[in-house]
């Protein structure tokens, strides 16, 4: 040594100054395992030393508190009230402190602590004789928040035991991680048992994880991590950096996992610890290096091992307090006697010797085995911070943080399970739900050939509209119709664009087209429909006395009609437009983990047309068009057996009705339960759309074109139009074309009568007038038969004249009259038959004559009569038969 550094030894002294001590040596920190020989140590070297306290020597009483408050209650009582008198207090962990420093001022004791970080110990106001030359775990604070940024963390989690120390120092984190945008997502907190909270940070997904408690709590924190697997790659766990550095190893019989369990759950913790031994090879006050230190602690500890020992991070911090309290002691010796008054003669009640001291320790600094040894404002130890890893089972030193220049020193060797630091929280990665382009697509060619059917039917119905079978249709209610379903087909596009095609500023005007689109193609081409049904069902159900006003059908109601609804939907959807107009939303789906180990999951949204009042304008529409889709229907039910000239398509028009109201009441509700699963709604609006378009196309147009292609109707009415400049809406040149073509069909019928060989007349019995008893079919006023072809009744009831006219019958065909009823003439005027060929009669029951007039028969051919029922003939005037001779009797 040289001159400058050698120690100078002191003669034996006689006054003593007595310091009192409490050091844990069990209990949550066990810390005075090892402090308490490092205590001893410089107490020892400070007594030989004779240029500090040369007249005085410094005693140690000390006790075990087990870093227990009410222990060291007790105790501290014992040392304030057994002689000798105390000068400091010497206590251990962050509790005992607390209880030892907040009660010491009454008794105006200076207390330096050498292993208390509780940032509550800092109030001054609260513990105004209060040191430690353990720094306030709120330095690890600055430490953490520097490390979340540099590993761009912002979300972490807590857990701490319900202690002050561990309270006060998540308090300031709270404050510190705020400050720098960082979230404190959860909370937790344990008194003893942590099983609870640790099932709650697995729960709410904890990631990065600061854990403030002790190490025996420690154990059982790790304990239920390795059981909730809130370990590995995923996560990150911040602990306190004091646990000896096998504490995981330690035989805990308070919990049930294994040495290789614990050691599993812990690889790859983060500590953050004071920096308690000092890096640098300098000699301080006590003229030792800190590794000369360690060797002469390990030769009192007799050789055990460090990492069994509690307290052995912290036995600098023991040592060096010893020699800042001699140090201290030392300087108020001058001051003193300047006063007059002497260290020995301090006692309870002296102000002025406490005073000093704490003057004295106010303003302390020196270089110690700990290193530079300086106390703040609060009386706490400023120092460097300590950054360590546990990689492979042991602990690595990774970086230090000097807080008060805010400068990371960083080594690079930090080691992670996974490929690096692993995520804050679950990487949420947002993506939007698209509808099936596949889909999207074949239905839109689906659409686009429905419009140009639309197209083509349009097209054919306005060229023949002066065909009058097309008149006779109301064409223009049908050109409303393929409008109507041509924009109906053309909202299918709209439906099926979503943000993949169009920018999210542009999807409300989709949303317009598709609303518009939809409403107004619908009541066009449903308008017109039900239009058609309405009126049939109004003029063919009124009563008989105004049967002539059917005749008359006034088109212009019609439109009226069509026009009436159409502007309800406008005006309805021009309210819904202007009150609560559509906008995007979007909607989020339970979130869906990737296939593969990824630590991220996928949050589904789809983008929907909404409005404030969704459901209540839905419900309004819905309502509307439900009631005219059941009406409809009834109407059409109501119309299907009836006939009618001036709407000759009402029944295409009632077929088409079923089926789109059927669809649309089937649609509307699954669509509204499918609105989260874009391609199932999509394809059951659409395809609805689709198909009540189709069918109605397909029933109101295609049966004309049939008609027209295969009868050449539209040569044959224009060509008639053109010959004899005759309205179109002639009723007996329709009813005469109509008979034309009905007796082109019955022509093949006559072909199988043949004329008979001979004359037959069964003569009667007896002759009598069969009158019928009721018939039901009354025959119109006047009978005509001019046609080239025969009259044929083979119907099951009678044929009945009545009428004050003859039955004219002078076709070159017989009349043939072979129903199982009789044929009936009680006309006034003779039934006149003056065909070439014969009347023939073959029904079972009679021919019955009761006219007045005779039945002139004056054919070239006989009367042939084979029923098996009589002739008769109950005429006042004879039966007159010019015809030539019959073959056998009359």
């Amino acid at each position: 040594l040289t001159a400058s550094t050698r120690p100078h030894f002191r003669l034996p002294s006689s006054k003593k100054l007595y310091i009192g001590a409490l050091f844990p040596m069990s209990g949550g920190w066990p810390g005075g395992q090892a402090c308490l020989p490092a205590a001893r140590m410089a107490l020892n070297l400070v007594n030989r030393r004779s240029d500090i306290l040369p007249d005085y020597e410094l005693e140690l009483i000390h006790y075990d508190s087990m870093c227990d408050p009410g222990q060291a209650t007790k105790l501290l009582y014992d040392l304030l009230y057994t002689e000798p008198i105390k000068v400091l207090l010497l206590p251990g962990c962050s509790s005992v402190s607390t209880l030892v420093a907040e009660a010491a001022r009454m008794w105006n004791l200076i207390v330096l602590s050498y292993g208390s970080s509780s940032p509550a110990l800092s109030n001054r106001q609260r513990f105004p004789t209060f040191f430690r030359t353990h720094p306030s775990a709120t330095l690890h604070n600055p430490t953490r928040v520097q490390l979340f940024q540099k590993w761009k963390w912002t979300k972490i989690a807590t857990i701490q035991q319900t202690t002050e120390v561990f309270t006060s120092t998540l308090d300031d984190l709270e404050e510190r991680v705020k400050e720098a945008g960082i979230e404190i997502s959860v909370r937790q907190s344990f008194l003893t048992d942590p099983a609870v909270a640790v099932k709650n940070l697995k729960r709410q997904d904890a990631r990065i994880i600061v854990g403030l408690f002790y190490e025996t709590e420690a154990r059982k924190v790790f304990c239920e991590v390795y059981k909730e697997k809130l370990y590995g790659k995923k996560h990150v766990w911040f602990l306190i950096g004091w646990y000896a550095d096998n504490w995981f190893k330690i035989h805990d019989p308070s919990i049930n996992c294994t040495v290789e369990q614990m050691t599993e759950a812990v690889e790859g913790h983060v500590t953050t610890e004071i920096v308690m031994l000092n890096p640098e090879t300098v000699r301080g006050a006590s003229n030792l290096t800190s590794q000369e230190f360690l060797a002469q602690l390990m030769s009192e500890l007799g050789g055990k091992n460090p990492e069994e020992t509690g307290g052995f991070q912290e036995a600098p911090l023991a040592y060096d307090a010893i020699w800042a309290m001699a140090l201290a002691l030392n300087k108020t010796v001058g001051p003193l006697r300047a006063k007059g008054r002497r260290l020995e003669d301090f006692n309870y009640n002296n102000r002025d010797i406490t005073a000093e001291i704490y003057r004295a320790l106010n303003t302390s600094s020196f270089e110690g085995v700990s290193g530079h040894v300086v106390f703040d404002a609060q009386g706490s130890r400023m120092a460097w911070t300590l950054i360590e890893q546990l990689q492979g089972g042991s602990y690595k030193k990774i970086g230090y943080y000097d807080s008060t220049k805010g400068n990371l020193s960083w080594y690079g060797n930090d080691k992670w399970i996974g490929p690096g630091p692993p995520a804050d929280q679950t990487v949420v990665i947002e993506e939007f739900r698209y509808l099936s382009q596949k889909l999207f697509v074949s239905v839109s060619v689906f659409a686009g050939l429905g419009i140009l059917l639309g197209i083509v039917c349009l097209t054919f119905n306005i060229y023949n509209s002066n065909v009058r079978y097309i008149q006779n249709s109301q064409p223009y209610l049908n050109n409303i119709t393929a409008v109507g379903c041509m924009m109906a087909l053309a909202a299918v596009f709209p439906l099926g664009i979503d943000g993949l095609h169009v920018a999210r500023r542009q999807f409300p005007v989709v949303c317009q087209f598709r609303l518009w689109l939809l409403g107004l193609g619908f009541s066009l081409a449903y308008g017109s429909m039900f239009t058609k049904i309405w009126w049939v069902h109004t003029v063919f159900t009124k009563k008989e006395d105004k049967k002539d006003k059917r005749k008359h059908l006034e088109p212009f109601k019609l439109y009226a009609t069509v026009g009436v609804l159409l502007g309800v939907d406008v005006l309805s959807l021009m309210i819904w437009q202007i009150v609560d107009p559509l906008h995007i939303t979007v909607e989020k789906f339970t979130r869906e983990a990737p296939k593969g180990d990824l630590d991220v999951l996928i949050q589904p949204l789809l983008e929907h047309c909404s409005s404030e009042k969704m459901n209540t304008w839905l419900g309004v529409v819905y309502g509307y068009k439900g009631l005219l889709l059941l009406l409809g229907i009834f109407l059409a039910y109501e119309t299907k057996s009836i006939s009618t000239e001036k709407i000759n398509d009402h029944r295409a028009v009632g077929m088409a009705i079923y089926n789109v109201a059927v669809l649309c009441m089937i649609t509307a509700p699954v669509t509204m339960i499918l609105t989260s699963q874009q391609d199932a709604s999509f394809a059951f609006a659409s395809l609805a759309i689709v198909f009540s378009v189709y069918i109605t196309l397909v029933v109101l147009f295609v049966p004309k074109m049939r008609r027209l292609i295969t009868r050449g109707e539209w040569q044959s009415d224009a060509q008639e139009t053109m010959k004899t400049g005759s309205s179109t809406n002639n009723n007996d040149e329709e009813k005469s074309r109509q008979l034309e073509r009905e007796n082109k069909e019955l022509q093949k019928i006559i072909q199988e009568v043949t004329p008979p060989s001979h004359w037959s007349t069964l003569a009667p019995s007896h002759w009598s007038t069969l009158a019928p008893s009721h018939w039901s079919t009354l025959a119109p006023s006047h009978w005509s038969t001019l046609a080239p072809l025969p009259l044929v009744h083979s119907s099951p009831l009678p044929l009945v004249h009545s009428s004050p006219l003859p039955l004219v019958h002078c076709s070159p065909l017989p009349l043939v009259h072979s129903s199982p009823l009789p044929l009936v003439h009680c006309s006034p005027l003779p039934l006149v038959h003056s065909s070439p060929l014969p009347l023939v009669h073959s029904s079972p029951l009679p021919l019955v004559h009761s006219s007045p007039l005779p039945l002139v028969h004056s054919s070239p051919l006989p009367l042939v009569h084979s029923s098996p029922l009589p002739l008769v003939h109950s005429s006042p005037l004879p039966l007159v038969h010019c015809s030539p001779p019959p073959i056998g009797p009359l």
